[in-house]
């Protein structure tokens, strides 16, 4: 790019928040120039901001410690440093729905980690490498808030994003009935184990609304652009179970499936060696080469080798087998914080840069 646009991130001091920032300190597209938090944060430095809440495992890049956050209450300052803003924003739902609104028709996009808006019908939810497409919801979207440039874009839940990779290139077969149980990370919670000690040698069978999002999302996913709405994939019945799980970073999930018309196990290993990314063809900074990659290892995946795989934006698959009940069965990861959260909405904003979405104001 001939010049880095100016981005922002909402909710800077969470645990996604910082994540954004590590990901952005050196970003060759983007410049990372303000910050934004709650109305408690305001006026602060960002280092005095998050003293002793610093929780990602790299250092806190030092163009940020002396930033001035933003509240959330001055947004109309916030919006006028920058091109487009990240949202990772610790809020009730409805506030959040009318924050992302506002920011848009403000004309600054939202690229949001947040789920509020995840059912907005205008509203495209996309992982670079599946739906790509579904970016022609904007100008849609654009219509209804009578913007020219101001939009909402959001990334799907991180539950979703091991599983619905491996099962995409499989579609054609017809994916027909899903269960999957995810064992989740503690950092999906915003946590570490320091401020969860609870969590230790211990597992929660039951992460609040998680279960509905993994069963309903991949259907958006997987649906058709049409106009001004996404058209929700038809004959896919997915049953999950999601669970916390004492691991740090890494979501793994395992899954059973059945087939309309049942592949081989050949025809689904080719099937996900083959797969490519447009996400690469694009020359995104942030794709994996090799989005989806089979490890022979009876025990693997594992969060502890493998989260950081493809620097934690690719997926790990492993144990094809037959399965008594489904047709087969499977076990997948990835990192939940980075493909997962931040990772995927620095590279959707890379896919709405290479479409024109995202320009400097």
């Amino acid at each position: 790019m001939e010049s880095k646009l100016k981005v922002g991130v909402i909710g800077a001091t969470g645990y996604v928040g910082q994540r954004f920032i590590t990901l952005l300190a050196d970003h060759p597209w983007f410049e990372l120039v303000a910050l934004c938090a709650s109305p408690r944060s305001a006026g602060k430095r960002y280092e005095d901001a998050v003293e002793g809440r610093w929780k990602i495992d790299l250092p806190m890049p030092e163009k940020v410690k002396d930033m001035i956050v933003y509240g959330t209450d001055n947004i109309e300052e916030y919006c006028s440093l920058i091109d487009f803003t990240f949202c990772a924003v610790d809020m009730k739902k409805d506030e959040i729905r009318a924050l992302e609104e506002k920011i848009a028709k403000l004309e600054t996009p939202v690229i949001s980690n947040n789920s509020a808006n995840r059912w907005t019908e205008d509203v495209p939810m996309i992982i670079p490498e599946i739906n790509a497409d579904h970016a022609g919801l904007i100008e849609a979207q654009k219509a209804r808030l009578g913007t020219k440039r101001g939009f909402i874009a959001v990334k799907p839940n991180c539950s979703i994003q091991s599983y619905v990779p491996a099962l995409t290139p499989l579609l054609d077969f017809g994916v027909r009935k899903v269960s999957v149980c995810t064992y989740q990370a503690i950092s999906g919670a915003g946590k570490t184990f320091a401020d969860w000690p609870e969590m230790e040698h211990n597992i929660i069978p039951y992460i609040g609304g998680e279960e509905e999002k993994s069963e309903k999302e991949p259907l958006k996913v997987w649906g058709e652009l049409a106009g001004d709405h996404i058209e929700l994939a038809k004959n896919t019945i997915i049953s999950a179970q999601c669970y916390r799980v004492p691991v740090q970073e890494g979501h793994t999930a395992a899954v059973s499936v059945s087939f309309e018309n049942k592949p081989s196990i050949d025809e689904i290993l080719a099937r996900w060696e083959a797969f490519e990314s447009p996400a690469v063809k694009l020359g995104l900074p942030s794709a994996p080469s090799k989005f989806l990659r089979y490890l022979e290892e009876d025990n693997r995946p594992q969060p502890k080798l493998d989260a950081m795989y493809e620097n934690g934006m690719g997926v790990s698959i492993s144990r094809l087998r037959e399965d008594n009940l489904f047709d087969y069965k499977f076990c997948c990861l990835s990192h939940n914080t980075l493909r997962g959260a931040a990772g995927g909405g620095v590279l959707t904003a890379e896919l709405l840069t290479a479409k024109g979405y995202l320009t400097a104001k």
